[in-house]
């Protein structure tokens, strides 16, 4: 299968094992959480000529995991799983408070967005192997979409919006649902399985459609066509990949989170992705 070439755009160990996000905002900062730091619940920021620094410090009993910006409110969404939260940070000030919290969550995992501000959160209990799916409206008004799903994780919005994705992880599922204008989901069908033995993480799209997917302990990026075949696989230096996104210039280069480095890496594609092109095209 096609390789593309992947560099690493920080130094190994910058971040801890628990690096995970990550987001890009309008300048072109890349955040992502649990920076080498005293405290453990931090979001560290990577300026575009390649600088780490500590960006923000969660608020006690807050631990961060998928990271959504809307740069039209300056705003950064973040998924807190040990607080049963969608946490909101203005980017210009660094004000932190809770967005949304249902005590029903297990430990909301990762998030997708819609242009209208609309979220959607993955919420997995790992011990249980299984997993929950919301909805966040604008105000922060939370809405069960559905319960006894497997081991919830990576979740993405295709570029119509007429499609919601959801994967779990342990059992290497993608589902797929129709989206409603109002967001509500139909249609459940099963969009692609994998047969080896990793572990599914963090999902985005590109503006073809096409899905981009984190193999956790595999080291690479499985690309996957809107009618769910597998195009490629596209190997990083990393095994541990846990999230990606797009961005630069032109919204092609995509980095991936990695956990076992403690770093970001970074790969150009042919397509602008969708969590960059719905905010500059």
């Amino acid at each position: 299968m096609a390789m593309y070439p992947s560099t690493e755009i920080v130094q190994r160990n910058t971040f801890t094992s628990g690096i995970e996000g990550p987001a890009m905002d309008a300048e072109g900062n890349l955040y992502a959480v649990s920076l080498r730091h005293e405290k453990p619940q931090t979001i560290g920021r990577v300026t575009p000529e390649g600088k780490a620094e500590l960006f923000i410090v969660l608020p006690e009993g807050s631990m961060g995991c998928g990271i959504r910006i809307d740069p039209r409110a300056g705003s950064m969404y973040v998924a807190d799983f040990t607080g049963h939260n969608v946490l909101q940070v203005e980017l210009a000030t660094r004000t932190i408070k809770v967005y949304a919290h249902e005590d029903r969550m297990n430990q909301p995992n990762d998030l997708a967005m819609t242009k209208s501000g609309v979220l959607f959160a993955s919420d997995p209990n790992w011990d249980a192997s299984n997993g929950k799916l919301w909805r966040v409206d604008p105000g922060g008004v939370v809405m069960l979409l559905e319960d006894g799903m497997g081991t919830t994780n990576g979740i993405e919005v295709s570029p119509d919006e007429r499609t919601l994705y959801v994967n779990e992880s342990v059992q290497r599922n993608i589902w797929a649902y129709d989206l409603s204008p109002s967001y509500g989901i139909s249609n459940k069908r099963l969009f692609h399985h994998f047969e080896d033995d990793c572990l599914l993480d963090g999902m985005r799209c590109d503006m073809d459609g096409n899905l981009y997917v984190t193999k956790f302990g595999a080291g690479v990026i499985a690309q996957i066509s809107p009618s769910g075949q597998l195009i490629r696989e596209i190997k990083l230096s990393g095994k541990n990949c846990t999230n990606l996104t797009f961005g630069g210039g032109d919204g092609r280069d995509c980095y991936v989170t990695i956990s076992d480095h403690g770093n970001i890496e970074r790969f150009q594609v042919e397509v602008p992705g969708r969590c960059w092109a719905m905010w500059n095209i």
